[in-house]
């Protein structure tokens, strides 16, 4: 293992767990008395797939209190004692991540520190806000709270704010920026042949770039889009400080909003998204305040336990 895992005490002996969500995986640690401050170095070296465990990023389960954004959690949602302080596998901050909350909630189960039964839910604190956590009988679905379009609206047309170009493709191609407490850029493909030569070992380069960077997402609809009701598409996604991922739960919701929103009026409000790891769901409904909210549902796995050596 790298040596500037090895050569830290404070790492020594630290217990985690691996686990993913549809492919998209993390490095586990619990931390209950948030003694274990792991530097960004430390992150990408425990994230890298050759030299340590290997994950899209890493998550620490650390009780909300200890962190001042957790306090500003529980001042707005006091159940919320849990924290995701999460991290990408190059050891930059993250608002939030979709399959990771997923997988989250389902460690601190796995841990013993939380119960949760079917139909049961629980409050989380993230970066990103509030999030609730219902568990299903295949999984979890995550109250993502509520979708915005990033640039407003005299900064774009009703179809698209931005160009997108990447490798394997010909030209740039016309985007939508959309927020999930984490910004995305959606592309809209026509082919899946498309979608499979797109290269995306590189970050594509977006015209104009969020305030914030931004995660890409390439789509392709289904062909009928919608059927018993539902929608389907096919998506990959290039995450900041990452790469491509095997899947991106904020990016599908991302996905199936900019996808509805170019549908246009009788688009259905269900979605499957389907992404190289497997299949999640994604549901529009009323939420708080008039606005509308996102839920994303999907499994959550723990594959491994073990310990730094």
């Amino acid at each position: 293992m790298d040596e500037s895992l090895t050569n830290t005490p404070a790492l020594k002996g630290l217990p985690f767990s691996k686990g993913h969500g549809t492919g998209n995986d993390f490095v586990l640690i619990a931390d209950p008395q948030d003694q274990h401050l792991i530097s960004p170095e430390q992150v990408a070296a425990l994230c890298n797939r050759h030299l340590g465990i290997g994950g899209d990023g890493l998550i620490r389960a650390v009780p909300s209190r200890f962190l001042p954004e957790g306090r500003g959690i529980l001042a707005e949602e006091p159940a919320a004692e849990w924290f995701m302080d999460y991290r990408n596998g190059d050891g930059s901050l993250s608002e939030m991540c979709g399959n990771g909350v997923r997988v989250f909630v389902h460690f601190l189960i796995d841990q013993g520190l939380v119960t949760l039964g079917a139909g049961e839910s629980l409050a989380i604190g993230t970066r990103g806000g509030v999030k609730r956590i219902s568990r299903t009988a295949d999984g979890y679905a995550v109250d993502m709270g509520p979708w915005e379009f990033i640039f407003p609206a005299d900064a774009r047309d009703k179809a698209m704010d931005s160009l997108v170009h990447a490798d394997g493709l010909e030209v740039a191609r016309p985007a939508l920026s959309v927020s999930m407490g984490n910004p995305h850029t959606v592309v809209a493909l026509a082919e899946l042949s498309e979608l499979e030569a797109t290269e995306l070992y590189k970050a594509p380069q977006v015209d104009p770039v969020p305030p914030h960077g931004t995660n890409v997402e390439f789509v392709v609809p289904a062909e009928p889009l919608v059927h018993d009701g539902t929608g389907t598409i096919t998506m990959r996604v290039h995450e900041r400080g990452v790469g491509e991922t095997q899947s991106c739960g904020t990016g599908a919701c991302a996905a199936a909003v900019a996808i509805r929103h170019w549908a246009g009026d009788g688009a259905p409000d269900s979605w499957n998204v389907n992404v190289p790891g497997g299949v999640v769901r994604v549901r529009f409904f009323p939420g708080s305040g008039g606005r509308e909210h996102v839920e994303l549902s999907g499994p959550a796995v723990i594959v491994a336990t073990g310990s730094l050596s």
